[in-house]
């Protein structure tokens, strides 16, 4: 299921960097790079996708208004591909594994922001705040890049604050996947898979400081782990 027809495409945030060492990946790496992403796109073409309370997202993209999406980092496979048409800009970390994933991000027709929240995390948060402020969707995972999994880091609530927008939270039940044996558990659908994703409505930060939107972080966690029910319940 491709992405909702009419709502406009944000403009992307600044391109991917080159790996955190400066130097650019192998050529074997970018072979199998190009090569996977093919055939990942195959496999997402066979995914059948619902949606649940997303209005709220629409609205404020149909309005041109940049919203933070949050999602887990286990689920960002199913997420870029269902979302790709959409010009989001996803904040991915400077590490060389992090430079993999901007690449694949780009080829499901992403932008990136690098850096992190937590690490160096005061430029990350003005080129997304700058992003935002443009009327560009960025896309945080809150328990990346390293977890523990579904673990909330507020990184993404004072991004939000900082750019005075909300932020939607969205996960997804998969009927059937691989999922690997890595900290975020990543999952990659079946062919022909099943999928629900959930969303939140916008969640105006509260505070008028970071402290007091890092503060709203348990809140917001609560939240998000609320969508996988919704999801299993809309499946």
């Amino acid at each position: 299921m491709s992405a909702s027809a009419g709502t406009p495409a944000s403009t992307p945030a600044r391109a991917a960097a080159p790996t955190a060492d400066g130097g650019p990946l192998p050529w074997r790496v970018r072979v199998a790079i190009g090569g996977g992403a093919r055939v990942l796109r195959a496999l997402a073409s066979t995914w059948r996708v619902r949606e649940v309370g997303r209005d709220g997202w629409n609205a404020r993209r149909a309005a041109g208004q940049g919203t933070v999406v949050a999602l887990w980092h286990g689920q960002m496979l199913t997420m870029l591909s269902h979302h790709r048409d959409l010009g989001i800009a996803i904040l991915i970390s400077e590490h060389q594994d992090g430079e993999i994933i901007a690449r694949i991000a780009h080829t499901f027709g992403c932008a990136t922001v690098r850096g992190s929240t937590s690490r160096g995390g005061a430029r990350a948060l003005l080129a997304l705040a700058g992003a935002l402020k443009q009327g560009t969707d960025v896309a945080v995972t809150p328990d990346g890049p390293r977890g523990p999994r579904h673990s909330f880091a507020p990184g993404a609530l004072v991004a939000a604050q900082r750019a005075g927008v909300p932020v939607v939270g969205m996960a997804a039940h998969v009927d059937r996947a691989w999922r690997l044996k890595s900290w975020d558990q990543f999952e990659i659908p079946k062919p022909f898979a099943r999928i629900t994703v959930a969303y939140t409505a916008p969640f105006a930060v509260p505070g008028r400081t970071p402290a007091e939107a890092a503060a709203a972080a348990d809140t917001f966690a609560g939240e998000m782990h609320g969508l996988a029910e919704r999801a299993r319940a809309g499946a």
